[in-house]
């Protein structure tokens, strides 16, 4: 298969999904088949765009949150002192994995009402894991060669973080947040059972009414937009790892170079 083929796909489905959030009645005539006679086959009863905007918004605000929570975690016990959190560390990225969403809603709900906060806890602690997990297996795989050599040009434990481990980690690390973000964009559709504005609201309005083509559009929608950001965050994965990878080592190599040359 050519190499411009997956692009060329890609931007496709991109235009199409713009299309359809945009203009949904040019689409009518393909969903029709799937209604009963008199009901509607687009989605009537608000903005697929908008349900779109606040889907995504919903899920970014969930990912930044846990992505600083786990990022912060493993930083602290892959240091000297923060080592032995890390079982403590683990049990608490856990919760998220060992409670169903629909649990955490549950329990979320009377604490703190409907709406979308309910659901940000629940995207927030399913998030955790994965990032967690990439980010302490990026910083614990950190060639010694490379940190060796960063010591050795006097760089700080601070320096030695910000400069190497984490630019080197980083593939590791978006390939943690790219999972992150695709379960929770499929996770965040239950959140409309406790009144947030997510593309759930057209998955249940077509179980509620047994209109199949309303479950569709909700479910290609949120496809679309898991497909396309897997896409995307792969992308930036593999320019990371061929960049500021390389970069990182480079720096650190030469630094440690000029040491012992001096």
């Amino acid at each position: 298969m050519r190499a411009w083929i997956p692009s060329l796909l890609r931007g496709l489905l991109l235009a199409v999904l713009v299309t359809f959030l945009v203009s949904p009645q040019w689409f009518e005539p393909l969903l029709r088949p799937l209604v009963q006679d008199n009901a509607p086959a687009i989605y009537n009863q608000g903005s697929l765009l908008t349900l779109t905007i606040l889907h995504l918004r919903t899920v970014a605000i969930a990912t930044i949150g846990a992505t600083v929570v786990a990022l912060s975690l493993a930083i602290l016990v892959t240091r000297p002192f923060g080592a032995e959190f890390l079982p403590l560390s683990r049990s608490l990225v856990n919760i998220g994995q060992t409670f169903p969403p629909v649990a955490v809603l549950a329990l979320a709900v009377p604490i703190l009402g409907f709406g979308e906060k309910p659901t940000l806890v629940a995207l927030f602690l399913y998030g955790l894991l994965p990032i967690f997990e990439n980010t302490l297996t990026g910083l614990t795989t950190v060639p010694a060669s490379v940190m060796e050599a960063a010591r050795g040009s006097g760089m700080t434990e601070r320096q030695r973080l910000f400069k190497v481990e984490l630019p080197l980690a980083m593939p590791v690390i978006v390939a943690g947040i790219r999972l992150s973000v695709v379960i929770s964009l499929a996770t965040a559709t239950i959140g409309s059972t406790v009144a947030a504005k997510t593309l759930g609201e057209v998955i249940i309005a077509g179980l509620q009414s047994n209109n199949l083509a309303f479950v569709l559009q909700g479910g290609l929608i949120v496809g679309a937009l898991a497909v396309l950001i897997y896409n995307g965050l792969t992308a930036i994965e593999r320019m990371l790892a061929r960049s500021r990878g390389v970069s990182a080592k480079n720096e650190a190599g030469d630094k440690g170079s000029l040491k012992h040359r001096s």
